[in-house]
């Protein structure tokens, strides 16, 4: 029937053209079963292809060496009775889509690889050279411009830092690269790397048992900071005699050894009149061993943290454990000994109502819940319900009283609910999603505690009482229920988006290079949006603004358990899921990042952690803290395999690294 009324039989828009992919002299030739083959080779042509052409432009006109091969389409029409490109002039728009190649054919696939990544070559040559060398192979020029996976990588990693970092450090990275890199040879990597990090131990001892040992113990404890135990890796055990360290667990360990700022000396006697009550109510609680649940209420300002920061004094100069914990990394560094929630209480990523924490009972983690005299957990309004009732099953388990909540500790939860935006879920019609601890019932039996005196906007208290009224709804607004934004704390939009973000980029970041090696100046402004996209494109345009050499990396993308390869890489690199980095990640000395995982907590490298990136290696980023109590801290961040959080987002398992 579609033949008989004459439809189109392959309409497609936009219209795609099909790139040829093939290595040198292996491309397509057609002739007629007659000709001979002598004549056919001989035809002028014959040695011309799509690929060959596209490298023919690039050579003879410079405006081509910008674009890559499959974008070519866009910009150019392939002609195919000359075989040559020309510029396209009419305004038809046409996609190019390059022939896939699988890993399993060898040299075709990393000339995919290359095509797909490398903009303006004018010959196989040209694909083959790195950094003016020439390569022997297109894996090898795929390899040495980090577009593949290299077996070597993690070897190298630790080969580069060995060269310019001190042993601590070296094993710190090593540590890093067992628990989440996912090594092939662990004990090779140790092998090979034994004497990079064991060169301060061997300068204090000549006996080599001892160095081995003393090397193993700093990488065992490291490990269990990390929640990992050394037994599950192929390397040698620790001796007894070695090994002096007590029956105590390194989680009561670390708590109990966490410095106390000079700063916060006296902060009991500092507090205003609203934090006093709260302080005194809860601190009976924890005298007389009651227990009790507090929510902190209070807008940014108030002194939530302030308050936090006197009872952790208090209770550590008294030789109690009180546990500070909070729901975002950021929130977390500034809070003395702060751990995020999810690190400090093994909470699950995927969560369900009647869910529990993963640790159990016997573990360190639960003998230090055991033993806290408070836990403190702040910006709980950004958590899910599921998470505080989590712990709530778990406190109840390990303390063996099912009918208290959080089994008889004193808690502390805060936040403000003004500052968190409602989630709308698409469909029919729009639906709040509140999975707040609003709707927990753990609520009710919250003792509330208001903090409203805002401490930190007392030198202009109009915009203090300002946020408050928006936050609470009595703001004015318009017809369509829009607040009006003062003159003086707004940016006129002009209608044109480029000089209208040059405008806000230089009112938040004036000076920017001047001022780019300043810490303070550097963590103390940002640009927020909504839309993940345009925090891309404007990251983009900062990274470009910022002066020295731009590093580019790119990320290795697989979907788990696809032998068919139904979902090819170059598909793969166009996703950014949630959590997760970009394909293409551009770097520069001095930028700002903000970590999105938990890879060593204890030592402040835990997931919403901002840093200032100061050096880079081929397989490495080092970077410094900036914030918190580990302001200062180098951490060294390898390539690390990342999976999204939300398992529901593809119909497959995505691996980014």
């Amino acid at each position: 029937m579609w033949r008989i009324y004459g439809f189109d039989l392959s309409k497609n828009h936009p219209p795609v053209q099909q790139l040829q992919l093939h290595l040198p002299d292996m491309h397509m030739v057609t002739y007629h079963k007659q000709d001979k083959i002598e004549q056919v080779v001989k035809r002028p042509g014959a040695d011309e292809s799509m690929l060959t052409a596209y490298f023919d432009y690039n050579r003879l006109h410079e405006e081509g060496r910008g674009i890559l091969y499959r974008d070519f389409p866009e910009h150019y029409t392939w002609e195919s009775n000359g075989k040559f490109w020309k510029p396209r002039k009419n305004a038809v728009y046409q996609v190019g889509r390059l022939v896939s190649a699988h890993p399993a054919e060898g040299e075709r696939y990393f000339l995919w690889v290359l095509l797909n990544h490398v903009a303006g070559a004018t010959s196989y040559r040209d694909l083959r050279t790195v950094d003016d060398v020439l390569l022997p192979s297109f894996r090898e020029a795929a390899e040495r411009r980090g577009l593949i996976d290299e077996d070597n990588t993690l070897d190298e990693c630790l080969t580069e830092n060995s060269l310019f970092h001190m042993p601590s450090s070296l094993r710190r990275l090593f540590v890093t690269i067992l628990v989440f890199c996912e090594p092939n040879d662990v004990f090779g990597l140790w092998t090979k790397h034994f004497d990079a990090m064991s060169e301060d131990y061997r300068c204090n001892s000549a006996n080599p048992i001892l160095v081995e040992q003393m090397v193993f113990i700093d990488i065992r404890n490291m490990l269990q900071s990390m929640g990992k135990e050394i037994r599950l890796f192929p390397l040698l055990g620790i001796d007894n005699a070695y090994d002096d360290a007590t029956s105590i667990p390194h989680e009561i360990f670390e708590e109990a050894s966490i410095d106390q700022h000079q700063e916060d000396v006296g902060l009991s006697d500092s507090l205003n009149e609203e934090q006093r009550a709260a302080y005194k109510e809860i601190m009976s609680k924890v005298d007389t061993e009651q227990g009790g649940l507090f929510f902190v209420d209070g807008p940014g300002g108030t002194g939530k943290t302030f308050l936090y920061r006197a009872l952790l004094r208090t209770l550590r100069n008294q030789n109690k454990l009180a546990i500070a914990t909070a729901t975002s990394g950021v929130a977390a560094s500034i809070i003395p000994g702060g751990r995020t929630a999810h690190s400090r209480f093994k909470i699950p990523l995927t969560l369900e109502d009647g869910g529990c924490c993963s640790f159990t009972k016997q573990s360190g983690t639960a003998k230090l819940l055991q033993q806290a005299s408070l836990i403190i957990c702040d910006e709980v309004s950004m958590a899910k319900r599921q998470a505080m009732e989590a712990l709530d099953n778990s406190l109840r388990d390990i303390m063996g009283r099912q009918d208290l909540l959080f089994g008889g500790k004193t808690i502390i939860f805060g936040g403000d609910f003004k500052q968190v935006l409602p989630v709308v879920r698409k469909g029919s019609r729009a639906q709040i999603v509140d999975a707040s601890l609003r709707r927990s019932y753990l609520w009710e039996s919250m003792h509330h505690l208001k903090l409203v005196r805002n401490m930190r906007a007392q030198s202009d208290p109009w915009f203090a009482e300002y946020l408050l009224r928006i936050g609470g709804g009595t703001e004015e607004v318009n017809g369509d229920g829009d607040v009006y934004l003062p003159d003086d704390i707004s940016i006129p939009y002009s209608g044109d988006s480029e000089k209208d973000l040059d405008r806000l980029i230089e009112c938040i970041f004036p000076n920017l290079n001047a001022n780019m090696t300043n810490k303070d100046y550097i963590t103390s402004r940002a640009i927020l949006s909504t839309r993940n996209d345009w925090v891309d494109n404007i990251n983009t345009k900062m990274i470009g603004m910022f002066q020295g050499g731009e590093m580019v990396d790119h990320s290795f993308d697989s979907a788990i358990d696809d032998p068919h390869n139904y979902y090819p890489s170059e598909f793969l690199n166009t996703l950014t899921p949630n959590g997760l980095p970009p394909h293409l990640l551009k770097l520069k000395i001095g930028c700002p990042v903000i970590l999105l995982r938990n890879i060593d907590p204890a030592n402040g490298l835990c997931n919403g952690t901002r840093l200032v990136v100061r050096g880079f290696q081929r397989n490495s980023i080092d970077a410094e803290i900036v914030l918190g109590q580990h302001a200062g801290k180098r951490g060294f961040l390898p390539q690390i395999p990342l999976c999204p959080s939300d398992d529901e987002m593809f119909p497959f398992q995505f691996k980014r690294k």
